[in-house]
C-alpha cells in the first residue's frame, strides 16, 4: 500500500477510525486483531488505520498479511520518528471516521466497544468519549468507572484519572481546534494532547457502564519508577504551561495542579521507592524538584493533599533532604495487621466479625494521635521552621475507614463487601452480608478477604487473617445452601470467604469439594 498524506474529509458512512501505531509489534498484536475482527460494528462502518513508524521490512510485509483480507484495515508506512506522536497524528490527518479512537499495538477492544462508543457520543454530542479502560496484569483507577457521566466537568469529576490517549475523539473537533500530539520524543505528550482536548471540548462523556478498552501490560512493559530527572521534568512543566495557558489562578488551576504534584513528584519521595534510590540519584532528583516544587505549586495546591504529602512538600520546599529519607523510611517500617478476633452468625444469617487493626513500627503505635487535637506525636522528623499546624490530620482523621475487599486475583475479581468508620481500631465491628457476596447466580467459587485501612491520611492493604478455631466457632450458617459463605482460614491463616454450593458441598477457591454440610451428618 502506498502511504498519502492528503487530508481527505470524514465520510458518513464510516463511522469510527481506529488509528494504531506501530513499531515492530510482538505477538500481542494478533490479538489486538482479532478483537478488531470480533467487533459488533459492522466492518463497513468503520476503518482501522495502521500507522508504521519505520519497523522495516520484516514488520511490513506482516502488515501486508493482516491487510490482505481485511477491507477495513489500512496501512500507511511512515518514516521512523521513535514515538508514537507522530504516527498518531498522521492518523489524525488520514481518518474518514466521523470519529477516531486511538489503540496502541499491544491492546485490544472488548467485542462491543466501537459500537457502544460511537452510540454514545452520538447521543450526547460528545467531542471525547472516555470508554472504560481495563488493566490486564496492572492496577487502574477506579473512580473515574463507577458510574456513566454523560457531561464531564473537568475539576469535578475525575477525569485526570486517565490520562491516556486511549479514548474516542470526534474527527472535525481535533482538525477545527488543530489539537495534535507532539512530534519526536516528548514525555507525557499524552497529558498534553488529552488536556488540552479536555480545554477544547464543548462535551466531554464517561462511558463506565460497559468495557471498551484492555491495557495490557507485558514483560519489559517500560516502567516510570526510574526517569532522568534533569531531561523528564521540563516535559513536566509544559503540561503546567498548558494547565496555567486554560485557566485562571484559583480553585481549579490549583486542583488541576494538584493533581502532577502528587503524582509526578511527591510520589517519587515516598516510603520503599525514594529509599531505594541510590544516593547519587536521589540528590539528582531533589535537586530538580525542589526548586521545582517552590517555584511552580502554591499553597492552594497544598491545601488539597493528603495529611502525609503535606509533611512532605513541606519538607522538600524546605530542602530538607535528610529529613524527607528520614519519614520515607519511617513510612515503610510502618507495617500493618488486621485479624479476627471473634467471628458469629446472627440468626437473619449475617456473618458478624470483630477486626482488629494494629499500625505499628519497632514494636510500637506508628500513628500516636493527641486526643482532642488530631494532631499526630509520633512523626520522627521536626517540624521546627515549617509551616504551622503542619502536623494536624483532623480531617483525614474524619475520614479513616476499614473496608473488607473481596479479591480474586487470578478471575480479575474484585467486589467490597463492608465498610464501616472505626472509633476502636482495636476492635472492629463488620457486618457481612453473605447474599451480596454470593448471589444465587453467582458461580463464584470464593476467595480471599483483603482489608483496605485509611488512616490519618495513609492506606494500608492488607490480607485479612484469623486462627482456625476463632473461624469454627462462629458455626454454621442458619441460610441455605447455596445462599451462604464460610469463612475459613487459609494458607498463612489468610481468612478466604467460600461459597457453600446446592447440595451442601462446601468448595475451596479451586473448586474441590471439602467435605458435606449436611445436617445431622458428621465427617468420618
Amino acid at each position: 500500500m502506498s502511504n498519502s498524506s492528503a487530508v481527505q474529509p470524514a465520510s458518513t458512512s464510516i463511522r469510527v477510525s481506529v488509528v494504531v501505531p506501530v513499531f515492530r509489534p510482538g505477538p500481542a498484536f494478533d490479538e489486538l486483531i482479532a478483537s478488531l475482527d470480533s467487533q459488533t460494528l459492522d466492518h463497513s462502518r468503520f476503518e482501522v488505520l495502521l500507522c508504521d513508524d519505520g519497523s522495516g521490512e520484516e514488520t511490513a510485509a506482516r502488515l501486508v498479511e493482516v491487510a490482505r483480507d481485511r477491507d477495513y484495515i489500512r496501512v500507511a508506512y511512515l518514516p521512523h520518528s521513535g514515538w508514537p506522536g507522530t504516527p498518531r497524528n498522521h492518523g489524525i490527518d488520514e481518518a474518514r471516521g466521523t470519529y477516531i479512537q486511538f489503540v496502541d499495538q499491544d491492546d485490544w477492544l472488548y467485542d462491543g466497544a466501537l459500537e457502544a462508543l460511537c452510540d454514545y457520543a452520538d447521543r450526547n454530542g460528545s467531542d471525547v468519549v472516555v470508554g472504560k479502560e481495563v488493566g490486564i496484569g496492572r492496577p487502574l483507577p477506579k473512580r473515574i468507572f463507577r458510574r456513566d457521566v454523560p457531561r464531564a466537568v473537568l475539576g469535578e469529576d475525575p477525569l485526570l484519572e486517565m490520562l491516556t490517549p486511549h479514548k474516542m475523539f470526534r474527527t472535525s473537533f481535533l482538525r477545527e481546534n488543530r489539537i495534535r500530539f507532539p512530534d519526536g520524543k516528548v514525555r507525557l505528550e499524552d497529558h498534553l494532547f488529552v488536556m488540552r482536548a479536555y480545554f477544547e471540548a464543548s462535551t466531554i462523556s464517561i462511558l463506565a457502564s460497559q468495557p471498551c478498552y484492555a491495557w495490557v501490560k507485558h514483560a519489559g512493559s517500560a516502567s516510570s519508577s526510574r526517569i532522568d530527572p534533569e531531561s523528564y521534568f521540563p516535559h513536566l512543566e509544559a503540561v503546567l504551561d498548558l494547565v496555567e495557558r486554560y485557566t485562571e489562578p484559583g480553585r481549579l488551576r490549583d486542583r488541576l495542579l494538584r493533581h502532577w504534584f502528587r503524582g509526578k513528584i511527591l510520589k517519587r519521595l515516598t516510603g520503599k521507592k525514594f529509599v531505594g534510590y541510590p544516593d547519587e540519584y536521589r540528590e539528582r532528583l531533589l535537586g530538580v524538584v525542589g526548586p521545582l516544587a517552590r517555584r511552580r505549586f502554591g499553597p492552594g495546591v497544598d491545601g488539597g493533599l493528603s495529611f502525609p504529602n503535606r509533611i512532605r512538600a513541606a519538607l522538600l520546599r524546605a530542602d530538607r533532604r535528610t529529613d524527607l529519607v528520614t519519614f520515607a523510611r519511617f513510612e515503610l517500617e510502618t507495617t500493618c495487621r488486621a485479624t479476627v478476633t471473634s467471628a458469629r452468625w446472627s440468626r437473619g444469617g449475617g456473618l458478624y466479625l470483630t477486626v482488629a487493626v494494629s499500625i505499628t513500627r519497632d514494636g510500637k503505635d506508628a500513628l500516636v494521635i493527641e486526643p482532642g487535637t488530631g494532631i499526630l506525636t509520633s512523626l520522627p522528623v521536626a517540624m521546627d521552621g515549617l509551616p504551622t499546624g503542619l502536623l494536624e490530620a483532623g480531617r483525614e482523621l474524619t475520614n479513616d475507614r476499614v473496608e473488607l475487599v473481596l479479591r480474586d486475583k487470578a478471575a480479575g475479581v474484585e467486589r467490597r463487601v463492608a465498610s464501616v468508620h472505626p472509633r476502636n481500631l482495636g476492635a472492629i465491628p463488620v457486618a457481612i452480608d453473605p447474599l451480596k457476596v454470593f448471589g444465587p447466580d453467582d458461580e463464584s467459587r470464593g476467595a480471599t478477604l483483603f482489608v483496605t485501612v485509611r488512616r490519618a491520611g495513609w492506606t494500608f492493604d492488607v490480607p485479612l487473617t484469623a486462627d482456625a478455631a476463632t473461624l469454627a466457632a462462629a458455626g454454621r450458617s442458619p441460610l441455605l445452601a447455596g445462599r451462604t459463605c464460610t469463612p475459613v482460614a487459609g494458607r498463612g491463616g489468610a481468612v478466604e470467604l467460600r461459597r457453600q454450593w446446592p447440595g451442601g458441598r462446601l468448595k475451596d477457591v479451586a473448586g474441590r469439594a471439602v467435605r458435606r454440610m449436611r445436617s445431622g451428618s458428621r465427617k468420618k
